[in-house]
């Protein structure tokens, strides 16, 4: 990490602002020779951590831009290093123009995600936190948002840290009796042991529970419409998407291939996905449709079965229902509330059902309340939600480790045995935080990550 990286901090559209950021030693002398401030000074002599006003030179020596640069010496930058960020107006041509003259100067392209890489080397962040910066970036709604920026905060580290320097903490106390049996060392008791066991796997419960409302509030909840054609998926695809998004007729298959859209339900984000009418085929192409359906039940976590509440139930629909009972959660919906209604609630196989319209719009104010009371818990979006699949999987293995030494400590094994498992129980959560990361992982991670963060 000893050159100096550079790359376009914003968007790659016309904005009103666009950043050039620069970090390593030696950063504020490349970023000097395209920048001169206007006070005459060079920028490496520029006040740490405040804006300068000068101008902006591509590698010809043309002037470019009027631009603010500051300078922040190491080690209090983002990245632990030498940091120069120059704030320039939003022209992509010019901020590429200047790009280049810093690359000409010496600056090489930074990879993606490699400012926030190098802050987790220099021990600027931890893992959580690392992790955290994309979630934000990524993040859909303001309490997703409001998660992640808890964790950019350290609050996922608040509540490992104590589980594994309690037994760091333990297994040191162990080895050191182990070691040095002259020394004047408190005995290691076991009751300690179980202690310590039995505070981490209630801990790490407690985590783990939170993990399926915070994927959920990360990425949406996968959610398929299912029924025969011309039963109103459609219809209610729209009406809950707030727009017209698919094509409505009153011929029978008109949807004939899978349609999917974010929409939002209050504090609820569904992954919608729109499915042409389970039946039997009339032809190859709607074959593939019907099939696609199906398989979009399968992978679904929640499944909006709607019927024709004027018209009397068919083969078509219990074929549809069948595919939504096997989802996780599943509603059914009577819909065209607005006409005489041939079906009763107690003719379809749902925990819940729900009689609405959605050409009117009546009754749809139900299922907007029923899919929030579903899928918004109580927990505050503080960061303490577990979001991250990579850490779901680490926190996962940390606590079969700290299962695994319970049950040796009941069948009466020796501390060392016990040991072991709680030393694959830290390997495990050191992943989480990046204390015990191998190279391999941390470049995968930081390969999610677009270029100039």
């Amino acid at each position: 990490m000893n050159d100096v990286i550079a790359a376009i901090a914003t968007g790659k559209v016309p904005c009103a602002i666009g950043i050039l950021r620069l970090s390593g030693c030696g950063c504020a002398r490349i970023a000097g020779q395209v920048f001169t401030p206007d006070n005459g000074k060079p920028l490496w002599e520029a006040p740490a951590h405040k804006l300068v006003l000068g101008t902006l030179r591509d590698r010809q020596g043309r002037v470019i831009d009027q631009a603010l640069g500051v300078y922040c010496p190491a080690p209090h930058s983002y990245t632990g290093e030498d940091t120069v960020e120059l704030q320039c107006h939003g022209s992509p041509a010019m901020l590429a123009a200047g790009l280049e003259a810093l690359f000409s100067k010496g600056a090489r392209q930074a990879g993606p995600g490699e400012f926030t890489k190098r802050a987790f080397l220099n021990g600027q962040l931890d893992l959580t936190q690392a992790e955290a910066v994309i979630d934000l970036i990524d993040a859909e709604s303001a309490d997703a948002a409001a998660n992640a920026a808890g964790q950019l905060g350290g609050a996922l580290l608040r509540q490992i840290d104590p589980i594994y320097e309690r037994m760091t903490d333990l297994c040191s106390h162990f080895h050191a009796v182990l070691d040095y049996p002259d020394e004047d060392i408190e005995d290691f008791e076991i009751p300690e042991l179980a202690a310590v066991l039995e505070d981490s796997a209630k801990a790490l419960k407690k985590l783990l529970a939170t993990y399926e409302q915070g994927r959920h509030l990360k990425q949406g909840v996968k959610t398929v419409l299912l029924g025969r054609p011309n039963a109103g998926k459609s219809s209610l695809f729209n009406a809950l998407a707030g727009y017209d998004r698919v094509i409505v007729t009153e011929i029978p298959g008109t949807t004939r291939d899978t349609v999917e859209e974010p929409v939002r339900i209050g504090k609820v984000l569904l992954r919608l996905t729109d499915t042409a009418g389970i039946r039997e085929a009339s032809d190859r192409i709607e074959a593939m449709g019907v099939e696609r359906s199906e398989q979009a039940a399968r992978e679904a976590e929640l499944a909006i079965f709607v019927c024709d509440g004027s018209e009397p139930l068919n083969e078509e629909d219990h074929r549809a229902m069948e595919a939504a009972r096997k989802a996780p959660r599943s509603v059914g919906i009577l819909n065209k509330s607005d006409k005489e209604c041939c079906v009763s609630a107690e003719e379809l196989p749902f925990a819940q059902v729900i009689s609405l319209s959605a050409q009117t719009g009546e009754n749809l104010q139900q299922l907007r309340q029923l899919l929030e009371d579903w899928y918004v818990g109580e927990t505050h979006c503080d960061g303490s939600l577990l979001t991250n699949a990579r850490q779901f999987g680490a926190i996962t293995r940390g606590a079969e480790a700290i299962a695994r030494a319970q049950s040796s400590l009941l069948l009466g094994l020796t501390p060392d045995a016990i040991l072991t498992d709680v030393e694959e129980a830290m390997t495990a959560l050191g992943e989480v935080t990046g204390r015990t990361i191998r190279e391999d992982i941390t470049n995968r991670i930081f390969e999610r990550f677009c270029v100039g963060k």
